[in-house]
């Protein structure tokens, strides 16, 4: 969803689907073959190590991809399984693995919204939720998992799920940071589902930290990850400003904001704009500068507050 150029993206992606890539010493990423507006190229799984390694996001429901996973560690014993949360272009492929591997599960937990559904919500139907996910191990911020010559620590970054946690490497200062923040286009932010006031300090969160060379759920690795959160956490309050620019000119609903602020659009792309437009709305009505009659919900029409 970029209809913007303030962001530096990479769109320079040549991994072909059910390759094997070491991208660095001691990491190996695999395509899955489900490109789409939403993931790009596909799913990029991590296998992290050399003899006994761990994989990270399995990936979508697919087949294929968890045969071309277990080739790429073929005489190799997977110890680990690492989620970095439940959509289901991620985690589903999760039991194949396990199946296969014996491999212990470790995950923030099952899949849950940011918030209570409102009662005048319909579902999402950007979700795509695994909602049969439940980890071995359930893991909070701050914890760390370690194998056979590597150690990864637990980084809750909720704001595209709530679940959602990112896996640092701070001895290599690698950061595996699923969808969290990718180098190819803003990640997706859709309420109930996501929460942008929890997105936005999850960025500060990674933007504070060491690891400069960021792992992402699709697309090419990000060096400098630091310095790219900053141009994101720029992009979502410009994109906060233009909300407010066109509610200043009177009441608006949310398509008549995504026509205004998303210029040029992928049109299959459009409700998605507009569940990131309710995300910063939430965010504003949360803190009192922007009003709605009611719930901030998809439906709802929106006005400043003073």
């Amino acid at each position: 969803m970029s209809d913007n150029d303030d962001v530096p993206f990479n769109r320079n992606f040549p991994l072909k689907a059910g390759i094997v890539e070491e991208v660095r010493p001691g990491v190996r990423r695999v395509l899955c073959n489900n490109p789409s507006p939403f993931t790009f190229t596909g799913t990029v799984s991590y296998v992290v190590g050399q003899g006994n390694v761990a994989i990270i996001d399995p990936g979508p429901d697919d087949e294929a991809h968890a045969a071309a996973l277990l080739d790429a560690v073929c005489g190799e014993t997977v110890t680990h399984i690492l989620v970095t949360h439940t959509h289901r272009d991620h985690s589903p492929n999760t039991a194949r693995i396990k199946r296969a591997t014996g491999a212990t599960v470790y995950a923030e937990g099952p899949h849950r919204a940011s918030r209570p559904r409102f009662e005048s919500e319909k579902h999402n139907p950007e979700s795509g939720t695994d909602r049969d996910f439940v980890p071995d191990v359930k893991v909070a911020h701050g914890d760390v998992i370690e194998g056979a010559g590597w150690r990864l620590e637990a980084v809750a970054t909720p704001g595209h799920t709530a679940n959602h946690l990112a896996f640092a490497w701070p001895e290599r200062k690698f950061n595996f940071v699923g969808d969290h923040v990718m180098g190819w286009s803003t990640s997706i932010v859709a309420p109930p589902d996501g929460s942008m006031i929890d997105y936005m300090e999850s960025l500060d969160r990674l933007a504070a930290r060491e690891e400069d060379l960021y792992f992402s759920g699709h697309g090419p690795e990000i060096p400098d990850g630091p310095r790219f959160v900053r141009f994101l956490i720029r992009h979502r309050k410009a994109r906060e400003a233009s909300i407010l620019h066109r509610l200043a000119k009177g009441e608006a609903d949310i398509p008549t904001m995504v026509r205004a602020i998303y210029i040029g659009i992928d049109p299959r792309l459009t409700t998605a704009a507009g569940y990131s437009v309710l995300a910063h709305l939430e965010d504003l009505v949360a803190r009192g500068v922007v009003a709605t009659d009611g719930d901030p919900v998809i439906g709802g029409t929106y006005r400043m507050a003073s």
